[in-house]
């Protein structure tokens, strides 16, 4: 059995290794977390070290594949150090409205993306009150009530463990970008192939693979009233402010 902290029978350099996580660009650490998780339990202690030294900082989609790479390996002392530094999660989990997200983040953890955009739908009618939860879904009204806490929270976690490819915020840039033109977004995101909206559940793509922006879906918010009115929300503008503090 070849040894995994070596290559060719040359010793692989983790100190260089770690060096590189720690200065280089998100795509160079986009490399190196995946090559880091196939070297081991040194590997892994790599990375364990990256995601404390990130800890005070805003979590990004680098720190939420850390997290999962740990989550989903075999080595006993990972888990016992995402228990004892990030019990619930990478992300914190705050709320204006004593909504608990602990289900979603850990679904988003487990990469159960069908799930999410479920419990995405449960949780965003919660915001909007008893009545919106007997309804299953939303009046544009509603959503431009929804508190600004809350709507990054829930986009954070969205961004944070899907290697920052699916959130409101992604759905919002790409309008954005195509000049507000909802026939060009639905096609972008894979959500209308020509004249014919996607099928749900089975026509949408629920993993990595999808279009970037494909989720979350939250099927109600295909009318343009309500997803205009969350794409016009406060939340992006104060998150675009405060990009790189932490609140």
């Amino acid at each position: 059995m070849t040894n995994p902290t070596t290559t060719s029978d040359t010793p692989i350099d983790f100190s260089a290794l770690r060096l590189q996580l720690s200065s280089g660009s998100e795509k160079v650490q986009q490399q190196l977390i995946q090559q880091l998780a196939t070297l081991g339990e040194p590997g892994l202690e790599v990375l364990m070290d990256f995601l404390l030294q990130r800890r005070d900082r805003l979590p990004t989609w680098i720190d939420g594949k850390i997290y999962q790479i740990l989550h989903r390996s075999e080595f006993s002392p990972a888990r016992e150090f995402l228990q004892t530094h990030f019990p619930a999660g990478i992300v914190t989990l705050r709320s204006q409205s004593n909504i608990d997200y602990r289900t979603l983040q850990q679904l988003l953890i487990e990469g159960d993306f069908q799930a999410a955009d479920r419990v995405t739908l449960q949780k965003l009618c919660e915001l909007a009150g008893s009545t919106a939860v007997q309804r299953k879904w939303l009046y544009f009204t509603e959503v431009e009530r929804f508190p600004i806490l809350d709507l990054q929270t829930v986009d954070t976690l969205w961004s944070v463990y899907s290697e920052g490819k699916f959130s409101f915020s992604v759905q919002r840039g790409l309008w954005l970008a195509l000049g507000k033109n909802w026939e060009k977004l639905w096609a972008k995101i894979g959500w209308k192939n020509g004249n014919t909206w996607t099928r749900y559940p089975d026509g949408f793509t629920w993993n990595l693979d999808a279009p970037v922006g494909h989720l979350p879906l939250s099927n109600q918010l295909r009318g343009n009233r309500a997803i205009a009115a969350l794409f016009s929300h406060p939340a992006w503008e104060k998150r675009e402010q405060g990009a790189g503090s932490r609140e």
